[in-house]
């Protein structure tokens, strides 16, 4: 599998003082994932053509995206379903997977063109965000965000996400809901992802219509976790 190692030490962290700044500034990540990633596409590749579905998705190179954005859709599938409960979560949270795209472009700025087929796991990675976020049960507020980079980071060990996991642990001391709490729901996290199956090789376009709990069951994934949200407004007035 090509290799795309690069790491541009100085860009990842103006990105990460900029991120810090403004935990919405979602590009900044891209940028941050741009710059640091390493082997970490390559390593994850190698990984999914080990893995049945794995494969068998890297040769049919599903654009998820298509049913993802089709919302009337989602709404029609069965109440307590995966995608009823991503549904949900996107229209909680006012995104979209066609606004990480946007955000992706803006942030990913001095990438040459992925190879195959690792341009087809990049875009997965990307796109299934906020499914992980739907099955795992972390909210989009600033520490559900944190705790669900800690359990990619347990699935993957992607360089780029721990450096943005350490700079989010190392603001904790300013949750207001308390920072000893909050690096728990953090740290518990990376439990989860340790102990979870592998979900980057997942067919997740299969389980859409299944009952989220039946997913999580299938993923190992244990019951959400019950924790105070911290949102960036409340950060930004601390």
């Amino acid at each position: 599998m090509a290799r795309t190692t690069q790491f541009d030490l100085p860009r990842a962290f103006r990105a990460i003082r900029a991120l810090a700044a403004d935990p919405d500034d979602l590009p900044q990540v891209f940028t941050i994932l741009e710059s640091l990633s390493g082997n970490t596409l390559e390593r994850v590749g190698r990984r999914m053509m080990k893995d049945e579905d794995g494969r068998r998705l890297i040769a049919a190179r599903p654009d998820i995206v298509e049913r993802l954005a089709d919302r009337a859709a989602l709404a029609r599938l069965p109440e307590g379903s995966l995608g009823r409960a991503y549904l949900a979560f996107v229209e909680r949270e006012n995104i979209s997977a066609d606004g990480i795209r946007r955000a992706a472009k803006e942030g990913m700025t001095q990438r040459a063109s992925l190879p195959a087929p690792l341009d087809w796991v990049h875009a997965r990675m990307r796109d299934t965000h906020d499914l992980w976020h739907a099955a795992v049960g972390y909210s989009g507020d600033v520490l559900g965000e944190t705790a669900l980079l800690a359990f990619i980071l347990a699935q993957t060990w992607n360089p780029a996400i721990a450096l943005i996991l350490a700079v989010g642990l190392s603001k904790t001391v300013r949750f207001p809901s308390g920072g000893a709490s909050a690096r728990a729901t953090i740290l518990d996290g990376f439990r989860r992802g340790f102990r979870a199956r592998w979900l980057p090789a997942r067919d997740w376009e299969a389980m859409l219509a299944l009952p989220v709990e039946e997913v999580r069951r299938r993923l190992g994934l244990e019951a959400p976790p019950v924790y105070t949200q911290i949102r960036s407004v409340q950060l930004k007035a601390a």
